[in-house]
């Protein structure tokens, strides 16, 4: 069972910022405010959904006593109380912690691990891939840096993904792939094992550095001889 106190807390803290933002918070507020809002909305529509599901169950369980709508009320109440479990599910999934990297574009890296040309071929596979992922999601995928194998595929390769929530996405598929298959470069027709390592990292911020002009010396120097 969820703690309802808790839920209502958030709730509470999610209408105050609602109301804040309604009024016209100032200036310097309203950036922090507008983050915490949209952090807090996904799991407040998780509570609002629960709370409907557990009064749609204590409403059929009220019908059972009216002998005219008993019969609807049992109809009703294998799948409420089927619901319900599932509804906790995924409310405890929202109330877990955030990364705060969750949000921010990801930068990831593909490099073929052990099996020569047929691991190029194979990081080149899942560069594809991942390409073709971010278009379906509708995210922007920018290819910064590739070098191509000599028989195929990529020998290194380097992509900036931009859209919402692509490093809470893809942080997980960093590490070793591998794959086993007839290569296209077996003649034989032996199975081999193949693999690329994949690098997900969040996009760094810029930080802009200011420097005073009495704080820099410049020395000029010239060589005796």
């Amino acid at each position: 069972m969820v703690p309802m106190d808790k839920l209502a807390q958030i709730t509470e803290r999610f209408e105050f910022l609602e109301a804040q933002l309604n009024a016209g918070a100032a200036p310097g507020e309203i950036a922090k405010i507008s983050k915490e809002y949209t952090d807090l909305k996904p799991v407040v529509d998780e509570i609002r959904a629960y709370r409907r599901s557990l009064d749609d169950l204590a409403e059929a369980e009220a019908m059972l006593a009216d002998p005219e709508m008993k019969a609807l009320a049992e109809e009703e109440m294998p799948r409420l109380k089927a619901r319900i479990p599932e509804m906790e599910q995924a409310l405890r999934l929202a109330l877990l912690p955030k990364d705060a990297a969750d949000a921010r574009p990801a930068i990831i890296e593909i490099r073929p691990g052990t099996g020569g040309d047929e691991a190029a071929l194979f990081a080149g596979d899942l560069a594809r891939m991942y390409q073709r992922y971010a278009e379906r999601m509708g995210w922007r995928f920018e290819i910064i840096s590739e070098q191509a194998g000599e028989l195929g595929g990529l020998k290194e390769f380097s992509a900036l993904i931009e859209g919402e929530g692509v490093y809470a996405r893809m942080k997980y598929e960093s590490g070793v792939h591998r794959v086993q298959r007839v290569p296209e470069t077996e003649a034989q027709g032996r199975i081999h094992t193949s693999a690329a390592t994949v690098a997900v990292l969040p996009e760094a911020d810029e930080v802009e550095i200011d420097i005073p002009a009495s704080d820099i010396r410049i020395d000029t120097m010239r060589s005796s001889g």
